[in-house]
């Protein structure tokens, strides 16, 4: 049943919210179906034990093609779900005082509803369902709230998610037709004994459309320009969630359908996650707006998950899992102190910006803790998961685990940068007249609590994440 609540709750209150006329009560019904979403949540991760009827259903679907409406949340699906759960009422906090209208926040709940499902679909054609559902209300949400350019990015962020979208459908048709009872069920498609080239070429169409909701260079030019030009809530929803769909797939059904891909072929990957880690770092060392700034380091981020899942060494995995929740909730924090400062001074290049500290001294506080926690400083929550993934990438290559490896000393250097340009320096007039919101101060509370608690006691995180080596094959 919880396995079906996390679905139909955001669906439901999506569509209602969406019909609400009044623009506060949106804010408020959208506020509480979102808490409700995480209590219910929060009780599949601390009180449902694995393997619980509670975290499953399977029902048949769409009969003519044998597709089942089958989710279960295991320990991976867990943490990601605990993740999307979380992301959301943080979103809605800080946003409280946009007046985006019902739609908006309607829109937010339909996208959270696809994301949900995506984490916990275990049939090919559903999943597919999933994957649209979650694109859909985003390419909206994108394309009608945002700066004059929003239009242009936000269809090329749907082109370029689109076409990832057809690739994997036509794979899954694929399969689907070689599986002897024309089950879309994953094990079933898992079970699918390939030829050799058929696999090869297979793995290529499905990381392909992974790749790019991730995303891995070259496949990454839609999300600097998206994150840019839309509004900062929907931005949040795109580096904290929407990302590590990409990267969930990638370990349930890419490496899962695929166990016997060459080697060649995941080394061509880990190259590209490595390259893209490097040169999104010095692009963000780069940039003068904190948007495209953010918008990098994520990138070089999800790089290094994306080098350690193909590894495919367990410990790896485990830290790829344990990051996706870290990053998720770090990232959202980087984007608050953005949302913060843009709504307040209109001004979002770092030149421009200056003083902060002086003014603003709860702001700074949690501005350093949120950007050490990005850097991975131990006893912050990043650090755990990037241990993990760069001991795996030592087990696979030291020349390559080192390449790697500079990245956290440009994430350094760009990270403290941002903090020493937007917080200390000369104080400009237009910083001196703002103060944070109680509802601010909830959300960055949340997140500075999520950051310390993962970071002093990671046990519960990594316990859920050994699951992910089911996966391993």
């Amino acid at each position: 049943m919880i396995a079906l609540l996390l679905f139909l709750l955001p669906l439901l209150g999506g569509i209602i919210t969406c019909l609400i006329p009044q623009n506060a009560t949106a804010k408020g019904v959208s506020l509480f179906v979102a808490i409700c979403i995480f209590a219910l949540a929060a009780a599949g991760f601390f009180y449902t034990p694995q393997g619980s009827q509670a975290l499953s259903i399977n029902y048949s679907w769409v009969s003519t093609f044998n597709a089942n409406f089958a989710l279960q949340i295991d320990g991976l699906g867990t943490i990601v779900c605990m993740l999307c759960a979380i992301v959301f009422p943080v979103i809605f906090l800080s946003i409280w005082h946009r007046n985006y209208g019902s739609t908006y926040y309607g829109l937010m709940l339909l996208a959270q509803a696809g994301m949900m499902g995506v984490f916990m679909a275990k049939d090919g054609l559903l999943f597919y369902f999933f994957w649209e559902l979650a694109l859909i209300p985003v390419y909206f949400l994108s394309s009608i709230w945002g700066n004059e350019h929003k239009v242009k990015y936000a269809f090329k962020f749907f082109i370029y998610t689109f076409l990832g979208s057809l690739l994997m459908l036509a794979g899954l048709i694929y399969l689907n037709f070689l599986e002897p009872t024309h089950s879309f069920a994953i094990k079933d498609l898992a079970a699918i004994n390939l030829p050799h080239n058929t696999e090869q070429w297979l793995f290529w169409v499905f990381f392909i459309a992974f790749a790019i909701k991730m995303p891995i260079f070259p496949f990454h030019t839609w999300q600097p320009d998206a994150y840019e030009h839309t509004n900062t809530g929907t931005t949040m929803v795109l580096s904290s969630v929407m990302v590590k769909m990409g990267v969930f797939a990638s370990i349930c059904w890419l490496l899962y359908m695929f166990p016997n891909v060459d080697v060649l072929n995941l080394n061509i990957v880990i190259g590209l996650s490595v390259f893209g880690m490097l040169y999104a770092s010095f692009l963000a060392m780069k940039q003068n707006d904190l948007k495209r700034l953010i918008a990098y380091s994520s990138i070089a981020h999800i790089g290094l998950m994306s080098a350690a899942l193909f590894t495919k060494i367990g410990i790896g995995w485990q830290g790829v899992a344990v990051q996706m929740f870290a990053h998720g909730i770090n990232i959202l924090g980087m984007w608050m102190v953005v949302e913060f400062i843009e709504q307040r001074t209109g001004k979002r290049k770092i030149s421009e910006l200056g003083g902060l500290a002086q003014s603003q001294p709860t702001l700074a506080i949690m501005f350093v803790i949120i950007a050490l926690a990005n850097i991975a400083l131990p006893l912050t929550n990043a650090f755990v998961g990037e241990f993990l993934m760069f001991n795996a990438l030592f087990q696979y290559n030291i020349w390559v685990a080192a390449a790697a490896g500079l990245s956290i000393i440009f994430a350094a250097v760009y990270t403290l940068r941002m903090v020493q340009y937007v917080l200390y320096g000369q104080a400009k007039t237009y910083t001196n007249n703002f103060a944070i919101q109680p509802h601010e101060l909830a959300a960055f509370g949340i997140i500075i609590v999520a950051i310390f608690i993962m970071g002093v006691y990671a046990k519960p995180m990594l316990t859920l994440a050994t699951d992910v080596l089911q996966y391993l094959r």
